[in-house]
């Protein structure tokens, strides 16, 4: 049974008039300023969680007054190499001969500061040159991108705002103590900074003073990143005198269900179903308990890799990151490749290959911008064009057999 309608008074009708108002102004407030580039109304209701974070209200106003957001690093978050290129190509490019040469100089150049670590933190010198090349390809690349109006866009905009607010903040306190000066604070979309790329947080707990000129920098002083490097590797963990991992040849047939980086069990169980190193000689007890990482499947490269390559992982939370680090300083100790190749019939990359296929697309009239060895929007397309008029699949991705068409013609 229903009951009529009754017409609403005047007065009711005001009253729900003002109410809908009220739920239009609090549904738009959020979204007025999630849409603009302007960020100050952001700002306002960040401050009092800032003034919490002991960020002084002199410094908050210089630097947010009139900061306005950067969306390129919306996107930037939204795509990272580490989660969506090919190991392959991912390696290639930043385990390569031109890095290991550059880091064999490193080495010598800064023996003593690297000496001294190992002394204080227990870190050896190669694994904490890896660390700077693939970082920051020994200082040559800081990134570009401002750190409070980056930090200030991520903490306003995309996922994980409370994550970047953090950050923010931090950045905020760094440069009210007069640790590094506005306009040198810069570095990648997401907010690492410096020779080894430390996010502000990260800087706060572990940054040293190596140089023993008072203050610790990042940006500036090679010596003041190397030992903060080593001083986060030790905190992450690393054990001195123990290698990060091996490569290993793995029995056909064996199953990978449930194994992982940190499903670790004692060398010995793993000698026992068949695993070895990849020259076919026996498993170092050594090691203690290790995890199977096996980033390729079943056909490619295979490592048992230890605690220490846990503290490589914790540096930026990706295990193709963390084997380029373990991969370089093996390099770096006069290593060679790995043994097993990569399960693909078009590998990845060089730096120098990349860029000799940037000339080659140049020289065929694309415009690419720069031939630096990025592979970017213009040269993924320049690419794609050359892949179509060669009958390939056009998928844009640089590789070796674009590469040797390309110099075929």
């Amino acid at each position: 049974m229903t009951t009529p309608s009754k017409t609403p008074s005047p007065q009711a009708m005001l009253r729900l008039a003002g109410m809908t108002a009220l739920l239009v102004t609090a549904w738009l407030a959020p979204n007025a300023w999630a849409q603009s580039t302007d960020l100050s109304a952001c700002m306002a209701e960040l401050r009092p969680a800032a003034r919490s974070g002991k960020v002084s209200d002199a410094t908050w106003s210089r630097h947010t007054t009139g900061l306005q957001a950067d969306f390129s690093v919306i996107d930037k978050l939204n795509f990272q190499p580490e989660f969506r290129n090919a190991i392959w190509d991912y390696m290639s490019a930043l385990v390569d001969e031109e890095r290991v040469a550059d880091g064999v100089a490193r080495l010598s150049e800064h023996r003593q500061a690297l000496e001294k670590a190992e002394q204080r933190f227990g870190v050896d010198a190669a694994t904490v040159v890896a660390v700077w090349g693939v970082e920051s390809n020994f200082g040559q690349t800081f990134g570009k991108y401002p750190l409070v109006q980056a930090l200030g866009t991520l903490s306003c905009h995309g996922r994980r705002q409370s994550y970047f607010r953090g950050e923010f903040f931090a950045s905020l306190r760094i440069l009210q103590a007069g640790h590094i000066a506005p306009e040198r604070l810069i570095g990648s979309w997401a907010g690492a900074f410096g020779h080894t790329q430390f996010m502000p947080s990260t800087f706060e707990r572990l940054a040293v003073d190596f140089d023993g000129d008072g203050r610790a920098d990042l940006m500036d002083s090679s010596v003041d990143a190397l030992g903060s490097t080593a001083n986060f590797l030790a905190r992450a963990g690393w054990q001195s005198g123990l290698p990060w991992g091996i490569e290993v040849k793995l029995p056909a047939g064996i199953s990978l269900a449930g194994e992982g980086r940190r499903s670790k069990r004692p060398v010995a169980d793993w000698a026992a179903r068949g695993v070895r190193r990849v020259d076919g000689s026996a498993l170092p007890a050594s090691l203690g308990s290790v995890g199977l990482l096996t980033l390729a499947g079943p056909n490619g490269p295979a490592f048992l890799v230890t605690r220490n390559f846990d503290a490589l992982y914790s540096y930026n939370a990706a295990e193709s990151y963390g084997l380029a680090i373990a991969h370089l300083s093996d390099r770096l100790r006069g290593a060679g490749p790995f043994v097993t190749p990569w399960p693909t019939d078009d590998a990845g990359l060089s730096r120098a290959e990349r860029r000799e296929l940037q000339g080659l697309l140049a020289m065929r009239g694309h415009d690419i911008g720069p031939v630096d060895g990025m592979l970017g929007d213009k040269s993924r397309e320049a690419i794609r064009a050359e892949q179509q008029r060669l009958g390939m699949e056009p998928n844009g991705r640089g590789g070796q057999k674009i590469l040797k068409a390309m110099r075929a013609r």
